[in-house]
């Protein structure tokens, strides 16, 4: 059964508490302005179907309540971006899931959530997953990617030539050079050529240079040591530049896609790079960004929030959208992604509301379902019971 494994492998919990009844109509709400609305603080926000109607399976429930109560301590000390809730509208929901049996989950979100439609609800979604590819601790024949650490000089500020009225935000990435000027930090290119080689960064090397490619991308995973042992690596930092969906250029220039032996997949691309060695490397070197690690010593890759993300459990969103922490319903035109997910991660191509990166943990049916997974559907996102009506007095 769907998730099943996933929850045996949990604590058992056990308690109860009083079910409120959902009765508040379904509303709708118009799309979200184009490139309008920087939060769903600002976006149009409606009551969508009650959690009971939902038809989550005990399985789905489940395993959400699990990640949900991983997940507490940190939605219980962060501000929400979104703008949708504040701290303490969690403590109820976190304070009866920390003694609420796993095999009545159904009833706990019944009890606490209703329903959010962002904007129309319009979802579109993706997939990751935690890959395995070989690679040492140490520098040997067949193993010369290197894996770096967070360079110590990695560091944010503003550029001397930007205005002070262009200074918002976080300042960007970069590095001091020689002359005492901030700079861009080094792109793919450079540091393929060595720009940090021979300092003592690497923590790791890896045996091919494609699949670590795709590591990165995912932001984390696993490495099969030559003594058959596996060392976890997960995301320590970005050199700051920018990332290029290579997928999307190779769609412009048709290399993949109809008409050609590559599918628009994962799959697809590695199999062109492959096959074309200097026109794959000179594509992957469009994306300019390089993902720095660290060793991990936890059961799975952590996510945004600090916590270890779960097989068809977490989701990684735009967090201006959706709370961390926020249980999700998707319903997809790609089946196997429906169902409820908690959203404790986010990436660089996840941005805007309605926006979803669906996490499918391990193994080689992991990458197959997430090298594929590109769905539209629709979506909900759960938050704890009067949200919304103060939502709506506020604005």
């Amino acid at each position: 059964m769907r998730k099943l494994m996933a929850i045996a492998a949990m604590l058992a919990l056990a308690a109860c508490v009083r079910m409120v009844p959902d009765t508040k109509p379904p509303q709708t709400a118009g799309p979200l302005p184009p490139g309008t609305v920087s939060s769903a603080a600002f976006a149009p926000i409606s009551s969508g179907e009650s959690v009971g109607s939902l038809g989550l399976s005990p399985e789905d429930a489940g395993t959400a309540l699990v990640s949900f109560i991983e997940s507490c301590p940190s939605i219980l000390n962060r501000d929400d971006a979104s703008g949708l809730t504040f701290a303490e509208d969690w403590r109820p929901a976190c304070e009866a899931a920390a003694s609420w049996p796993v095999t009545d989950a159904r009833r706990f979100f019944t009890s606490y959530f209703e329903t959010a439609r962002v904007g129309d609800g319009a979802a579109f979604a993706t997939g990751y997953f935690e890959p395995e590819i070989r690679g040492s601790r140490r520098r040997a024949p067949g193993y010369d990617v290197p894996i770096y650490a967070v360079p110590p000089e990695l560091t944010r500020a503003w550029p001397a030539d930007m205005p002070e009225s262009e200074r918002e935000g976080r300042p960007p990435l970069g590095r001091y050079d020689d002359n005492g000027e901030f700079v861009l930090f080094y792109d793919r290119t450079e540091i393929e050529l060595g720009a940090l080689e021979n300092r003592g960064l690497e923590i790791a090397w890896a045996a091919d240079p494609v699949e670590f490619f795709f590591l990165q991308i995912q932001g984390s995973g696993l490495l099969r040591l030559p003594d058959g042992s596996l060392l976890r690596i997960g995301y320590a930092g970005q050199n700051g530049r920018e990332y290029v969906g290579i997928g999307r250029v190779m769609r412009e220039r048709g290399l993949i896609g109809e008409g050609t032996p590559y599918a628009t997949s994962m799959q697809g691309i590695m199999a062109f790079i492959r096959d074309n060695p200097a026109e794959g490397r000179d594509i992957m070197r469009l994306n300019k960004s390089w993902v720095f690690f660290r060793e991990l010593n936890t059961d799975g890759p952590l996510g945004s929030i600090g916590v270890p993300v779960r097989r068809e459990a977490s989701v990684a969103v735009d967090p201006n959208f959706v709370p961390y922490g926020a249980p999700v319903f998707l319903d997809m035109d790609s089946d196997v992604a429906d169902g409820l997910w908690i959203a404790q991660d986010t990436g660089g191509a996840i941005k805007g509301a309605n926006r979803f990166d669906t996490f499918w943990g391990n193994g080689a049916d992991a990458r197959e379902i997430a090298g594929s997974m590109s769905s539209r559907g629709s979506a909900l996102v759960l938050l704890p019971r009067g949200t919304i009506e103060r939502l709506e007095a506020r604005r």
